[in-house]
């Protein structure tokens, strides 16, 4: 009985353990086939996504391609269309030159019909001129050479004798002033001499000091010439050159505000006086070049350019007159579109010649062309600087400005410190002049004088006298008139013939 429980409870134990093992074998199988369903899933998202990625790849590869094909096409339209436009443009060009291939058959064909003409002229010509001796021919060929060339020989006469008479005038009347400028026979009281203020008379007597020794070592020391005269308190220095008169000055000042006047403080003062009218004139040309924003000019040239602070034309400063061509030609060379700075480097140093001392010779444009060519300047300014009175070709534009604005800072009225009412008065003499001659009905002084047109009338005064019109009223201006530089006659003769049709 007990085996049989024994073998009951074994039999009980085996099935419970068997059970057991099969329960946990069931959840171990489902436990698997969940990792591999998770496995599965995970691998298969993988391989989408390696297909979605795949896809995109490709589709940008297909999408770069596409682009590239649709900008390879729109240069292939373009290069389509410049060949149509070109093909448009040879066409238009073989139109045009067809034309003028048909206007010049054309002409030529004329051409031929004229020669041909001509030529059974010539031919009848020549069986009539057969008939006759070799003098009766030269005599019908020299009236008839003369006949159709009469016009123009008289035009072309008058426009030799015209521009010879003007061309001898302007530079005759150049060179004398251009030689007053630097040097003059008898001073001018306005600009070749200096009044010199004193505390007291008793310094006249000082300055002469005993049997004139003094003003005899002062005129050596600074090579002027000191007038002593009756004015109350005051001394004349004279001298044609405006820097010797300047440190004379400078020197008289510095000593009789020292006192101690004798033959050797003469001679320091004045080597004090050269030396600050040196640098004065340095710092001059410095504050001109500052002025007008030029860069590059030589120190030499500086210094040359402050001494026209002391030259005087027609009682224009010569430094003011430099700056101001200088503004007015950087100006017209803007307008013009060229370049401002070269035309107002030529414009302040085209006068600059004026400056150098009597030792150099020639004018001085020459002068002045040299002096800058020698120090580095550029050929476009050393032109304009040696043509500005037209003794050289101009060879650029820039010359033509600074000839231009050299003219306008000249002529303009108030510029050589001539009045209002001088000036006025200048005119009208002028035109009055003019008005005076028989044959004239009105005259016009244009160009601030430094014209006169004169108008006559034409059943009056014919082609020949209204030329000796002309000659006469320039040797009655040069006789009663007073006037700067040159004035230009020209000589106007018109017929009108006007009618209205109804």
């Amino acid at each position: 009985m007990s085996l049989l429980a024994g073998s009951g409870i074994g039999f009980l134990v085996v099935w419970a353990l068997t059970r057991h093992n099969r329960r946990v074998a069931h959840e171990q199988a489902a436990e698997l086939i969940e990792v591999a369903r998770r496995e599965a899933a995970v691998a298969a998202e993988e391989t989408k996504q390696k297909a979605e990625e795949e896809i995109r790849q490709r589709r940008a590869d297909l999408r770069r391609e596409f682009d590239h094909r649709e900008v390879d096409l729109e240069v292939s339209l373009r290069a389509i269309r410049a060949h149509e436009e070109s093909l448009s443009l040879l066409d238009y060009q073989l139109e045009q030159r067809q034309e003028r291939l048909n206007r010049e058959s054309a002409a030529i064909h004329q051409a031929r019909d004229a020669i041909r003409s001509l030529s059974k002229s010539v031919r009848k010509r020549l069986e009539g001129v057969a008939q006759l001796d070799a003098e009766e021919i030269h005599r019908q060929l020299r009236e008839e050479v003369q006949l159709e060339c009469q016009d123009e020989l008289r035009a072309l006469r008058h426009e030799t004798m015209e521009k010879s008479e003007q061309e001898i005038q302007g530079e005759g009347q150049r060179i004398l002033i251009a030689a007053m400028q630097r040097m003059a026979s008898k001073p001018n009281n306005d600009l070749t001499s200096t009044i010199v203020q004193l505390p007291s008379e008793e310094m006249k007597g000082r300055i002469i000091g005993r049997e004139g020794r003094n003003i005899k070592a002062f005129e050596a020391a600074t090579g002027v010439t000191v007038l002593i005269d009756e004015s109350p308190q005051t001394v004349m220095i004279s001298s044609f050159d405006p820097v010797r008169r300047e440190v004379a000055r400078v020197a008289l000042d510095a000593l009789v505000k020292d006192g101690r006047i004798h033959p050797a403080t003469i001679e320091e003062f004045v080597r004090r006086a050269q030396d600050e009218i040196e640098l004065s004139t340095a710092q001059v040309g410095e504050d001109a070049v500052s002025r007008l924003n030029l860069n590059g000019l030589h120190p030499e040239i500086i210094k040359l350019l402050g001494k026209l602070k002391y030259r005087f034309s027609y009682n224009q400063n010569a430094l003011d007159h430099s700056v101001e061509t200088a503004l007015l030609a950087s100006m017209i060379a803007s307008e013009a579109g060229l370049d401002p700075n070269v035309a107002k480097r030529a414009g302040l140093l085209h006068d600059i010649g004026k400056a150098a001392s009597a030792e150099f010779e020639g004018s001085h444009a020459h002068i002045g062309a040299e002096f800058i060519k020698r120090y580095g300047e550029t050929p476009i300014v050393v032109n304009a600087v040696a043509a500005h009175h037209e003794e050289v070709k101009p060879e650029t534009v820039y010359a033509g400005l600074v000839m231009l604005a050299d003219t306008v800072s000249a002529v303009r009225p108030g510029a050589r410190a001539e009045s209002m009412a001088g000036y006025t008065q200048r005119l009208e003499r002028l035109e009055k002049l003019a008005l005076s001659l028989e044959g004239v009905q009105q005259a016009f002084a244009i160009q601030a004088g430094r014209e006169i047109r004169v108008v006559v009338a034409p059943h009056v005064v014919t082609d020949d006298r209204a030329r000796d019109l002309a000659k006469e009223l320039r040797t009655r201006i040069e006789t009663e008139l007073q006037y700067p530089s040159t004035i230009k006659i020209t000589v106007i003769r018109e017929s009108r013939f006007t009618e209205t049709a109804t």
